[in-house]
């Protein structure tokens, strides 16, 4: 039978034709890829030769590819392809010579199904091959070394990577910690406080100044609620729109509202100003039209205005206060630290634009103010009302005059009024014609006290024996002494005159020869222990010393001139002052216009006890005052008193009149100042009052004493001081014979 045409061909070899292997020279009995591909699906080969043992093909005979499974058929020692069917006939008969020729003949080995070895699987792992049953016929040619799998490339140890990350981390971090640890702990104030200062509004919180009361707690002086008026410059948009508004309400001309509106900084900083005042102390009505004006940037809050209730009542003793409560006169200025409070302030974070309200838990600090304390003066507000009524009409009298008048307690020494003329409205200080209208005229005026002074020549020759109440001596009309003649107003042609009769008439000479007697350095002694030369320390503030001439200076005249109360500078006061000694008993009492300071809780503080000292015996100071009284008695056919005009009727009056002169800035001035001194009851005196009325034309005189006559009869009446018994009156004798 006829080979089929589609048998594939082979070669001497016994391959087939048309592989893509068949030019290589094989080693026999050892198969390719190719002839894998003769396997059936199954893994199995069609069986060409009958019944021949089928055997697992070694595992040496794989390829060393790993990736390439090899299955070989070994067929009589040479490699055949699995799967391939022998033809038959001739063609079949020929093949199977040729096997047997080239070696194990009649043999077809397959390859049982078995899992898969994957190409990484260990070598460990491989089953050792099976055993030939017969040796394997020599190669014919080398075989091809097996190839051992390559080994995947070396990775990089990731640990190393990692902690140099970790370090790097840990440093940037730590880096940041500190710098953040540095910034809360050192830096703090200065980043905190950076840009604060630029959105804070701060409110000022007035305190309540302390009041001014009479010794019975009668308000002189005190603040009520008020308002004042503030603008923020940043906010205003209009200025002058918003000043012509305000001014005629505040009273404030616009130019200076828009000038206190205009938009600066805060001294030596960038952050802009957001706080002016613009008016103080404004009325709450007022206030309120403001307010209703709806003008953006003003605003209104608390404030306080200084209030005198008895307007012109003892303004020249309260003084005033500016526009920011600081006392600027009179016991205002004196005792500003005592009267002022201490300010509050209000401090807190404000929005931008729009938003500027208090932010909600934003910054915020507030000091709460402080209350100042209260005086409470010796002065009573009825007598100081009426002595000011007394000293205005009486003045009255006399053009141009300016007066003063004080009024002392026995013995404690308080000032009980002390009244000036001119005076002015305390809450209008500036509506006076002069500055000068403001000024305390009994602490001020400096005057050459005149006759008045003689009462403190007669009290120191009786101290120091040169006189006694009996002494009388020739009395001439004048008196020389260094080339200055002094005269008597009342001559007496050279009758002897007692000491009453001297103090009654006043006479020059006879109190001249009294100073002789006496010493110009004993009499300058005196003079310092009565207070003169010195200023009291009443309290009231500028208050004038005035000037003694110590004995090294005196001249011929002025053993003429200083015993009669001239060639010295006194005040009223100091002069007062003199007179309430011999009033007490001899003893000086310092004079003193506050009683007691009261504190802002209530707490009451007595003022610093005043200054006493001894003058005078109480023998010698009544002695004096007895002899006093010739001067508002004596009233016979040798003349009258000069000052019958100063007596109070029902009382005993001890005093004395002078005539002296004013001195402003150490000039003498024109006219002369007319003064009474005297106390009352003279059996024992409760109250001293001195009337002081300068005038430039004269006359003061005239009215010293009826007014003197008015406000000492107003004090005992107003204190109830029981009537004197006048029938138990000294009746002296001024010309003994």
């Amino acid at each position: 039978m006829p080979p089929r045409s589609e048998d594939p061909r082979r070669d001497a070899t016994g391959s087939r034709r048309g592989s893509s292997r068949g030019s290589e020279p094989r080693e026999p009995g050892l198969g390719g890829i190719s002839d894998a591909r003769a396997y059936t699906p199954r893994g199995r080969t069609v069986r060409e030769g009958g019944g021949a043992e089928q055997r697992r093909t070694p595992r040496s005979t794989r390829s060393g590819d790993p990736f390439r499974p090899a299955l070989q058929v070994l067929d009589g020692g040479r490699a055949g392809r699995a799967g391939t069917r022998e033809p038959t006939g001739d063609g079949a008969r020929t093949g199977r010579r040729a096997t047997a020729a080239g070696g194990r003949a009649g043999v077809v080995r397959t390859v049982s199904s078995r899992p898969v070895r994957e190409p990484f699987d260990d070598e460990e792992d491989a089953p050792p091959p099976r055993r030939r049953s017969q040796p394997r016929r020599p190669a014919a040619q080398p075989r091809r070394p097996v190839r051992k799998p390559r080994r995947p490339p070396r990775l990089g140890d990731p640990r190393r990577r990692l902690r140099l990350g970790t370090l790097l981390a840990l440093t940037l971090f730590a880096s940041i910690g500190v710098r953040l640890v540095y910034l809360q702990t050192v830096d703090t104030p200065a980043y905190a406080d950076g840009g604060l200062p630029n959105r804070l509004a701060v409110v000022e919180l007035p305190a309540p100044r302390g009041a001014i009361l009479d010794r019975n707690g009668e308000p002189l002086a005190h603040s009520v609620e008020a308002r004042y008026v503030f603008a923020d410059p940043t906010r205003v948009k209009d200025r002058a729109a918003t000043a012509r508004a305000l001014s005629p309400l505040l009273g404030v001309p616009a130019s200076d509202l828009a000038e206190k509106m205009r938009e600066r900084n805060l001294p030596g900083t960038d952050t802009p100003l957001q706080f002016v005042y613009l008016a103080r102390g404004v009325e709450i009505g007022t206030a309120k039209r403001i307010m209703a004006l709806d003008l953006a940037g003003i605003n209104v809050h608390r404030d306080e205005r200084r209030e005198v209730p008895g307007g012109d009542l003892a303004a020249n003793l309260l003084g005033f206060v500016g526009q920011d409560m600081n006392g600027l006169e009179g016991l205002e200025a004196r005792y500003d630290d005592v009267l002022r409070g201490q300010a509050g302030k209000r401090t807190y974070e404000v929005g931008q634009g729009d938003l500027a309200a208090p932010i909600p838990g934003g910054y915020s600090r507030t000091t709460q103010p402080k209350p100042g304390s209260s005086l409470q003066l010796t002065v009573d507000r009825d007598l100081q009302f009426m002595t000011q009524r007394i000293l205005a009409k009486q003045t009255e009298k006399v053009k141009g005059s300016v007066g003063a008048a004080v009024i002392i307690e026995i013995p404690s020494g308080e000032v009980l009024a002390q009244a000036s003329q001119p005076t002015y409205d305390a809450a209008n200080p500036t509506k006076v014609t002069s500055p000068s209208d403001r000024d305390d005229a009994a602490t001020t005026f400096v005057v050459d006290p005149g006759s008045i002074h003689k009462a403190i020549t007669f009290g120191a020759a009786l101290q120091e024996g040169v006189i006694t109440p009996d002494t009388a001596f020739p009395v001439a009309n004048t008196i020389e002494r260094g080339g200055v003649t002094f005269r008597d107003t009342h001559p007496v042609d050279g009758r002897t005159m007692s000491i009453p009769g001297m103090l009654a008439f006043s006479s020059n000479v006879g109190t001249i020869e009294i100073g002789e007697k006496l010493g110009k350095e004993r009499l300058f002694d005196y003079q310092k222990r009565f207070g003169l030369g010195q200023v009291t320390g009443e309290g009231m503030p500028g208050e004038a010393a005035g000037r003694l001439l110590p004995p090294d200076q005196w001249s011929g005249s002025a053993y003429g001139s200083v015993p009669i109360g001239h060639s010295v500078d006194a005040t009223p006061l100091q002069m007062a002052a003199a007179y309430a000694a011999i009033a007490n008993n001899g003893t000086y009492v310092q004079p003193h216009l506050v009683k007691e300071t009261i504190g802002a809780d209530g707490t009451r503080s007595p003022a610093a006890t005043p200054t006493t000292r001894s003058v005078l015996s109480p023998a010698n100071a009544a002695a004096l005052r007895r002899m006093m009284e010739a001067v508002t008695t004596v009233d016979g056919p040798e003349g009258q008193a000069t000052g019958l005009a100063a007596a109070v009727p029902g009382y005993r009056v001890a005093g004395k009149t002078g005539t002296g002169l004013r001195y402003d800035n150490g000039r003498q001035q024109p006219g002369e100042v007319g003064s009474f001194i005297g106390m009352a009851p003279a059996e024992n005196p409760r109250y001293v009052v001195a009337v002081f009325v300068w005038s430039p034309g004269g006359g003061g005189g005239a009215v010293a004493a009826p007014a003197f006559r008015e406000m000492m009869g107003f004090t005992l009446r107003h204190y109830r001081v029981p009537p004197s018994l006048t029938n138990k009156s000294p009746k002296f004798e001024v010309f003994p014979r």
